[in-house]
């Protein structure tokens, strides 16, 4: 067994480590929320080893916190977790070559897994497979770690106040990281202005779940003409050369 594993895990944790620092301060700043709001360690653990979902954890001390219907759950979790439905397909088939492995990776292809898991070249003698798998499960422990000391040591007598901004913080540096890693800045445009024009229309109670609706609306909309823009620039960047 370590000997299989030795080298995959070695590779596996070097590569999760900027995943680590941030996942265990974020973690953190999710436990202490979670505690605040009445509840304790054991729901850190069972929040972050089933639902595993980074900004929705925070999101979801709010509705716990007030008691949110189940169907505004459902809804608010499958609108902001939608962009896994379409950057997860890059994986599948190497998902699916997996095998009892699949249904985790599945579950555990968070934003951060996903850019280290694309930037993976593993180098001979570590199993692919392996070291994929041993990331995802890394950085969901990183998660479940910070939770815990989160939702520990929000019983003891510290100031925490503007710790809550760390979710406005993780909002910030997905969208500047999807901003400088995508070649079209159209989805980030559409949703800032959603955001805005919702923001300003209902206020900040409501506006989230009809801005993230219509931003998806638009997009899937505004989809073949961006593939035939970028198909377009392709064939010029190729009679150029």
């Amino acid at each position: 067994m370590q000997k299989r594993f030795g080298p995959a895990l070695k590779y596996a944790f070097r590569q999760s480590l900027p995943v680590m620092f941030g996942y265990i301060f974020l973690g953190v700043a999710f436990g202490i929320l979670l505690q605040q709001a009445g509840f304790g360690a054991l729901w850190a653990l069972l929040i972050s080893g089933f639902v595993y979902a980074g900004s929705l954890q925070f999101v979801l001390v709010g509705f716990l916190a007030q008691g949110a219907a189940l169907p505004t759950v459902a809804l608010m979790s499958l609108f902001i977790n939608s962009r896994h439905l379409f950057y997860g397909l890059s994986f599948i088939d190497k998902f699916k070559a997996m095998g009892r492995r699949k249904p985790y990776m599945v579950f555990s292809l968070t934003d951060e897994t996903y850019s280290v898991l694309c930037g993976m070249q593993p180098p001979a003698g570590v199993n692919e497979q392996d070291a994929m798998f041993l990331v995802a499960l890394l950085d969901q422990l990183y998660w479940v770690a910070g939770s815990l000391l989160g939702a520990l040591a929000g019983n003891l007598p510290l100031d925490f106040t503007g710790i809550d901004f760390s979710m406005t913080a993780l909002f910030l540096v997905i969208f500047l990281e999807q901003w400088r890693g995508s070649k079209s800045h159209l989805p980030a445009l559409v949703g800032l202005a959603s955001g805005v024009v919702f923001l300003l229309w209902l206020g900040p109670d409501a506006f989230l779940l009809p801005a993230l609706a219509v931003a998806v609306a638009v997009l899937l909309l505004a989809k073949p003409v961006v593939l035939r823009r970028e198909a377009q620039n392709q064939k010029a960047k190729e009679g150029a050369q």
